[in-house]
């Protein structure tokens, strides 16, 4: 692309008078008229900034703009994140709950300071973000973030599937497509509706939930199943999951991700209070929602117009980190950096005692050597292998499409 200097020099003692002020301004209007006609081919948000570069100078009326405050590429694709504390960026933060990773030692490793973010650092949709040729896309309710044309993170840690899990401490998935739609008719007032619409069907919908729904039933010694099968509640969970699935794609998303459970019943919180062995109840709930996750987002690609998806085997991933950490370059794999008690799966990280003194927990030297950071959530190394395994993975732990073919479509 051609780069354009244009310069108005005026001296202080000789101000320019009227009449040269509006031949500069008909000069440059023509030139720009050919510039333009030029530029046609070229990304249109060069064009944009032009056209609100001399907009600004009052050779174009303001009027003439319309909506085209934000400009932005032909090939620009939003993020939209849903789902539990492996995808929150610190909504939590912003509302009345204890469930929470504002303070040290959380954040410690990249940002220096506690987000909100379950992890020494960085989380997936974080690197989703980075490799996308985004910004960090901030949390939902931060106060300080509008920049919707980049996407928003709706997740909430603790939220599950099923709006009866953590119910008052927690943004449960329904809020969460709720607060979606707010942020789509605001998109239309910011962009215009064409370019809205065109924004919300390109950009990708990233989904992380289910945990909390099965952790909240083992602490609650499966009362639940005294009503439901646990094939009829892992039903439950995922009908609330494919309801969301269905509103997002009524307004508009087409392009959908999704991270299966990990083997919650093998994190150090359950090995901690199981004297080192995997709960094997969860496990089996989180197979038999796998399962059934991977069956129905292969019956929405038949029933919803333009539905496409991508599946990562986060469960398999996981596995293999957790026994193999030397393979991937960590040193432990089944003992948390940061908690105490066995494998420091007690969910201690962080808590202190009178004036702040550290009370009841330990924390790792490098948390880079470690696949968990706390009893239950990835330090940042183990976030950017999962990460990749999203973005660019090959057919055998993410299909049918990765996150990268899905940025990359039309």
């Amino acid at each position: 692309m051609q780069t354009i200097y244009i310069s108005f020099t005026q001296s202080t003692k000789q101000p320019i008078n009227k009449s040269k002020l509006r031949l500069i301004k008909e000069v440059t209007k023509q030139k720009l008229n050919s510039i333009l006609m030029n530029m046609m081919m070229s990304s249109r948000i060069h064009i944009c900034f032009l056209v609100f570069m001399f907009a600004s100078l009052g050779i174009i009326p303001t009027p003439s703009l319309g909506h085209s405050h934000i400009c932005l590429p032909d090939d620009h694709v939003a993020l939209f994140i849903f789902g539990d504390s492996l995808f929150d960026a610190g909504n939590n933060n912003y509302f009345n709950t204890t469930i929470r990773s504002n303070f040290y030692p959380y954040g410690e490793t990249f940002f220096n300071y506690p987000t909100g973010r379950y992890s020494d650092g960085r989380i997936i949709p974080d690197f989703i973000a980075e490799f996308a040729n985004l910004p960090l896309i901030p949390a939902y309710l931060h106060p300080g973030y509008k920049r919707y044309a980049d996407g928003a993170n709706f997740a909430s840690a603790g939220a599950g599937a099923l709006v009866g899990t953590y119910p008052g401490y927690v943004i449960d998935l329904q809020t969460q497509l709720s607060n979606f739609k707010r942020t789509k008719m605001l998109l239309k007032k910011e962009i215009g509706e064409a370019e809205a619409k065109t924004l919300v069907s390109r950009a990708v919908y990233i989904t992380a939930i289910g945990s909390n729904d099965y952790v909240s039933a083992y602490f609650a010694n499966f009362s639940v199943f005294q009503s439901y099968s646990p094939e009829e509640y892992v039903d439950m969970v995922i009908g609330n999951l494919t309801t969301v699935i269905k509103g997002i794609h009524k307004e508009g998303g087409r392009k959908f991700a999704f991270l299966n459970l990990a083997p919650l019943g093998c994190i150090p919180l359950f090995k901690a209070i199981n004297a080192g062995e995997c709960e094997e109840e969860i496990t089996a709930l989180v197979k038999l929602h796998n399962k059934a996750l991977s069956h129905v987002l292969q019956e929405l690609e038949s029933q919803l117009k333009g539905f496409k998806h991508s599946i990562t085997d986060l469960y398999s991933l996981v596995n293999e980190a957790v026994n193999n950490p030397l393979k991937y370059g960590f040193k432990e794999g089944e003992t948390a950096c940061c908690g105490s008690g066995p494998y420091r799966g007690i969910s201690t990280c962080g808590v202190t005692g009178v004036n702040g003194s550290v009370q009841g927990y330990e924390l790792c030297e490098n948390p880079s050597d470690y696949v968990t950071f706390d009893s239950s959530h990835p330090t940042e190394r183990a976030n950017l292998l999962y990460a990749k395994a999203m973005w660019n993975g090959n057919q055998s732990v993410t299909r049918p499409y990765n996150v990268k073919a899905l940025v990359e479509q039309k």
